[in-house]
């Protein structure tokens, strides 16, 4: 018997969602052979076979959390395999044991003689803040199960409200975890300001002049194209200019990085959006074109809105956001006059920014831009 650990499919990542099996249990397969779709972080990878032999059971159903380094398959097989590597060392599980006497109570644990309930039940009272006091339990020798707490979370006077309720997976449950360790972990400061289109040529390409002002600030101010380290309060330092490009989907958002924006042409960059939003649209953006973003853009202005506080992914340190471009009335010369302006916002992380140096960047993007 050998068992299939889930291996680290190369992003540092702690679990993966299995997104649909291509063998059953009973099958017979061979080395290499693609046995399960498996979705990370930003991206969905085939798991080829280590072994070959029999599927005895499959440690999972489609659309469960598995994590690193737990089971995922087990064989029958008489081959004598060596490890590739394909897992790296054994993780610690996360799994919490408690006698009979403990209560999860507002994600405190505490004690109590009267109160018993199934692990199970207890993490899910955990998740739900649920006062398991308040719970009646239908379980053998009188213990709660999840059950119960489902079943009183459905008589809860919110259960009374229309709608479904679904559990963020794939995409938006990366995206909802990024956004909860950014909000933990960085000191955010916004500031906005408005940058005069008027004298643009017609049909210019909005996006490739941005990122050409992103790289224009990054060299008039440096200090916001670095990496910072929160618990070492070190700082690191780029030449090179990696823009990560906010991009809307309806799995999520995507953010795939243009790498060595500061030596493209203007073609160049455009070339590279293109690829990206067909890559994302299809869901074949490669994960290595997702990381290494020294800064960011977020271009939301082309569906609404015109200020933001676009939300800083560590480890980097600034994200500028644009706003829906718009006509406005503007004095020139001692004179108003019709003209267009774009809104901008910038967020960067005042651990490691100051405001002078978010100042001088935001400056440096709008001088670029106003002389083009």
């Amino acid at each position: 018997m050998k068992i299939f650990y889930l291996p680290d499919l190369g992003e540092g990542l702690a679990e993966a969602e299995i997104r649909e099996w291509y063998i059953k249990e009973g099958d017979v397969v061979k080395v290499d052979q693609p046995l399960v779709s498996m979705e990370t972080a930003k991206a969905v990878v085939d798991v080829p076979s280590p072994y070959a032999g029999k599927i005895t059971q499959l440690h999972g159903k489609a659309n469960e959390i598995v994590k690193t380094g737990a089971p995922l398959i087990s064989y029958e097989t008489d081959e004598v395999v060596a490890d590739k590597g394909s897992v790296v060392g054994k993780l610690e599980t996360s799994e919490k044991k408690w006698d009979d006497g403990d209560v999860i109570i507002g994600g405190a644990k505490t004690k109590s003689t009267t109160i018993k309930a199934m692990p199970a039940a207890r993490v899910l009272a955990q998740q739900l803040n649920v006062d398991l006091s308040q719970v009646t339990a239908t379980g053998p020798q009188g213990l709660i199960t999840a059950n119960d707490v489902k079943q009183f979370i459905d008589k809860s006077p919110a259960s009374a409200l229309t709608g479904e309720t679904e559990s963020l997976r794939g995409v938006r449950r990366v995206m909802a975890q990024i956004m909860a360790q950014s909000h933990k972990e960085v000191v955010p400061v916004t500031i906005v300001e408005d940058v005069d289109l008027t004298d643009l040529p017609p049909k210019s390409d909005l996006t490739t002049l941005i990122l050409k002002a992103i790289v224009a600030g990054v060299k008039a101010e440096p200090a916001l194209n670095v990496w910072f380290d929160g618990k070492t309060l070190e700082r690191k330092m780029f030449d090179e200019v990696h823009i990560g490009l906010a991009v809307d989907s309806a799995e999520g958002l995507f953010v795939p990085v243009i790498k060595n924006a500061e030596a493209k042409s203007d073609q160049e960059l455009r070339q590279t959006v293109d690829e990206y939003k067909k890559s994302v649209a299809d869901r074949s953006v490669s994960p290595k074109d997702l990381q290494g973003a020294t800064i960011t853009l977020s271009n939301f202005g082309m569906i609404a809105g015109r200020y933001a506080t676009p939300i800083i992914v560590p480890p980097a340190v600034a994200i500028l956001g644009c706003g829906r471009s718009r006509d406005a009335v503007i004095a020139r010369d001692g004179k108003m006059v019709v003209g267009k302006i774009m809104p901008l916002s910038l967020t960067f992380d005042h651990r490691a920014v100051t405001g002078g140096e978010a100042t001088r960047f935001l400056g440096a993007v709008i001088k670029n831009l106003q002389q083009k």
